[in-house]
C-alpha cells in the first residue's frame, strides 16, 4: 500500500480526492502506506503513464523509479500472527489461513500462490540477501467483543495490537524480526479512512506505545461498507452501469476481495517492512511500494481500467493462482530485475 506519510496502503476505489487532501488526512502524527484500489478513469497502476498496445509487458514504464533506501527487509523466516478483531465466522477465517500457508507450500499446481511469492522473493538488503521464501502463520487473537469500539483510528490500531501482545493470556509473541501483525476487522467494524480509496495499509508499531518495532498491516472485510471499492471485480461500483461482476472463487465476496489485499500487504511489509527499503517516489512520506505499482492488475494486458488476462473454474468463478485447496485472485506485483508486473499465471 501507499504510506501517506507513511500512509499504508491499499484498494480500490470512487475517484481519489487531490493528494493534498490525502496527505492531509493522516496528520503528522500517523503515517501509513495505504492499499489503493483503483478504479476506471482513476488509474493509480503505472501502466497509465506509458501504454500502448505493441508493449508486452504489463505496467512496463521506463518512468517508474524504484529505489532500494538501505533500509532492512524481511530475509528470516516469516510469521504472520493475526488478530480477528469482530464477529468472524469459521469459513471465513479457513479462507484466510489458507492463502497464507500457501504462500510457501511446495505441492503446489500452477499457477501457485508460491508462485506469485517468488517476484517478492525477488527484493533484497544491503547484504544482497533476499525476502525470505517462507512465510507461516504464526499465533491467532480474538477479539469479538472489538475491545477498541466498532471504529478504529490509525492511532487506536496500535492499541489494539499492543492489547495482543500484552494480553494476560495468550498474547501473541513478539518476533522484531520475522514476526508481522495482521489486524483483520470483520464487516461491521469501521476503520479511518475505510472505502474512500483505501481497504488495508501497513506500518509498523511506535515502541511508545506497543513497546516493540514491529510491522503491521490492517485490512477490512469490505462487504457490508464498500465491496465495489474494496473488493472489485466480484462487485462492482454502483455509478459504472452495466458492468456485471465476476463470480468469486470462494464464495464470499467481501474475503475473496480481502485476499488480494491481504496479499498486497504482505508483499509490502516483506519487501519495505519499516518504510526505509524499496519503494518509488521522491518523497519517503508517500511512498509507492511494489504492489502499489501493479494495483488492479491480475493477467497479462492488464493496465489502465482492464485486469488483465485470468482464469475459470469449472463453476465460472474467476481467480488467478492456486493455493493449497483452494483458489484465489491475488494482484500482480512489480518485478524490479525486468521492470515490469509478474505473476505466476503470466501467458509466456
Amino acid at each position: 500500500m501507499r504510506h501517506s506519510a507513511n500512509n499504508h496502503h491499499h484498494h480500490r476505489s470512487p475517484p481519489p480526492p487531490p493528494l493534498i487532501t490525502l496527505t492531509l488526512l493522516f496528520f503528522t502524527t500517523i503515517h501509513l502506506t495505504n492499499a489503493w484500489r483503483p478504479w476506471p478513469n482513476q488509474k493509480h497502476n503505472i501502466t497509465n503513464l506509458h501504454f500502448d498496445s505493441n508493449k508486452k509487458f504489463e505496467g512496463s514504464s521506463e518512468f517508474v523509479k524504484l529505489k532500494y533506501h538501505m533500509g532492512p527487509v524481511l530475509t528470516e523466516n516469516i510469521t504472520v500472527h493475526i488478530i480477528w478483531y469482530g464477529k468472524w465466522p469459521s469459513p471465513q477465517k479457513r479462507v484466510i489461513r489458507e492463502f497464507i500457508n500457501s504462500i510457501s507450500a511446495s505441492d503446489h499446481r500452477s499457477p501457485s500462490v508460491s508462485g506469485w511469492w517468488k517476484t517478492v522473493q525477488l527484493y533484497t538488503d544491503q547484504t544482497d540477501s533476499n525476502v525470505s521464501k517462507t512465510v507461516h502463520l504464526g499465533q491467532e487473537k480474538n477479539d469479538r467483543l472489538m475491545s477498541h469500539g466498532k471504529t478504529l483510528t490509525r492511532l487506536s490500531i496500535q492499541h489494539v495490537i499492543k492489547s495482543a501482545v500484552s494480553a494476560k493470556t495468550k498474547p501473541l509473541p513478539v518476533h522484531p524480526k520475522g514476526g508481522l501483525y495482521l489486524l483483520l476487522t470483520s464487516q461491521d467494524v469501521y476503520v479511518q479512512d475505510f472505502c474512500q480509496n483505501v481497504c488495508g495499509f501497513h506500518y509498523f508499531t511506535y515502541p511508545s506505545i506497543v513497546g516493540y518495532t514491529l510491522p503491521y498491516a490492517w485490512v477490512g472485510n469490505s462487504a457490508k461498507l464498500c465491496p465495489g471499492v474494496c473488493a472489485y471485480p466480484f462487485a462492482v461500483p454502483e455509478y459504472i452501469p452495466g458492468l456485471k461482476p465476476l463470480k468469486s472463487p470462494n464464495g464470499d465476496v467481501g474475503i475473496d476481495g480481502m485476499v488480494s489485499v491481504i496479499a498486497h500487504e504482505i508483499a509490502e511489509m516483506a519487501s519495505n517492512p519499516l518504510v526505509n527499503a524499496w519503494y518509488a517516489g521522491q518523497d519517503p512520506s508517500f511512498p509507492v511500494e511494489i504492489a502499489d505499482l501493479c494495483e488492479g492488475i491480475y493477467g497479462t494486458g492488464g493496465g489502465g481500467s482492464y485486469t488483465g488476462q485470468m482464469l475459470n473454474d469449472g463453476d465460472g468463478a474467476t481467480y488467478n493462482m492456486q493455493g493449497i485447496r483452494r483458489r484465489f485472485l491475488v494482484q500482480w506485483v512489480w518485478n524490479h530485475v525486468v521492470h515490469y508486473c509478474t505473476g505466476p499465471n503470466a501467458l509466456d
